[in-house]
């Protein structure tokens, strides 16, 4: 069966004998968000932003460069190659420890497969020199799903001799932070800020923005940085499955690979439609990976299809799930 082009597939459209500017179209609408601020920061603090990316075509896309107006953010390419509906990002980092005041840059992202086009993104923020982190941001490692982790930074400040930190304001309600003072003499002062991740964070990243309330009356609130991944007992590979493009009644089959930090069994598998069949026949022992053969067979209305593939074990855990992805061609 003939591949179908980018122009047609997945509902998405390209024009491939339009001019320059409509072709950029279809590079632009992978990118959710083409604009990002920063806002105040402080020097010395890791700021950095991601632009989401997805491939939401059938062609693999190739993202070949990327550069930036300014030397005050440096731009790198999170995943060259996207298969379908697979995601990447641009990450933007901000050089606050080299640059001060108002800086702007543009990023000018090159795709050249399957076909060649730029997308510009704009970054934008305030980098003061008075408050200063060290290190630039916390940093919680990897963090096993059920644990508790707490770590510290040092907020330094000079300028003013009865600067305050006030509070502390964090938009995730498994992340909570204190500050605890530690010197203050002629206008210089310390800040101890603790943060702590409780045992009930889901698994996944944690890419958070906590802020620093002050009683500063022209810039008020500083931003910290804090990343981290919580790990969930059990990983499924790959974390998104695409069964392809199918004629009506065709057979596909994949395979899932599920490990676990220790041995496990696999109750069952589960997808929230037709068409799905799952081989666990092989797998009744416990073990740290497991190799489950994924079936499909396409049904005869053509268009996008989007299941949710539900993996029970015996370690009680959250249940596992992903999501499955087909489209189903006209005859």
């Amino acid at each position: 069966m003939a591949r179908k082009s980018v122009a047609g597939a997945l509902g998405s459209v390209l024009l491939l004998v339009c001019p320059a500017a409509s072709g950029q179209e279809w590079a632009t609408k992978m990118f959710e968000t083409s604009r990002h601020d920063f806002g105040t920061v402080a020097a010395g603090a890791k700021t950095q932003y991601e632009f989401p990316l997805k491939n939401i075509y059938v062609e693999d896309i190739h993202v070949a460069s990327v550069r930036a107006s300014c030397g005050c953010t440096t731009p790198y390419i999170k995943k060259e190659w996207l298969k379908t509906y697979e995601k990447g990002a641009i990450v933007a980092v901000f050089n606050t420890r080299t640059f001060s005041g108002s800086r702007g840059a543009t990023l000018t992202v090159t795709i050249d497969k399957p076909f060649y086009a730029q997308v510009q993104l704009q970054v934008s923020g305030y980098i003061r020199r008075d408050v200063v982190f060290e290190p630039g941001s916390v940093d919680l490692g990897s963090v096993d799903q059920g644990n508790a982790v707490e770590k510290s930074i040092t907020v330094n400040y000079a300028g003013r001799g009865d600067w305050q930190v006030l509070q502390v304001k964090s938009p995730d309600p498994h992340v909570s932070a204190e500050v605890e003072e530690t010197s203050r003499a002629g206008g210089q002062v310390s800040y101890r800020l603790r943060v702590r991740v409780d045992g009930q964070a889901p698994a996944g990243p944690i890419n958070e923005r906590l802020v620093l309330v002050t009683n500063d009356r022209t810039s008020s609130q500083v931003p910290v940085s804090v990343q981290g991944v919580v790990q969930a007992g059990i990983v499924v590979a790959p974390s998104t499955l695409f069964l392809g493009v199918l004629q009506p009644g065709q057979k596909v089959t994949k395979q899932l690979v599920i490990k676990g930090k220790k041995p496990f069994r696999i109750l069952s598998v589960t997808a929230d439609g037709q068409g799905f069949q799952f081989d666990t026949s092989a797998e009744k022992q416990p073990k740290q990976v497991h190799l489950i053969p994924v079936t499909f067979v396409a049904g005869d209305e053509p268009g996008k299809i989007h299941k949710t593939i539900r993996i029970e074990t015996d370690l009680g855990e959250n249940t596992p799930v992903l999501p499955a992805f087909a489209e189903i061609a006209g005859q």
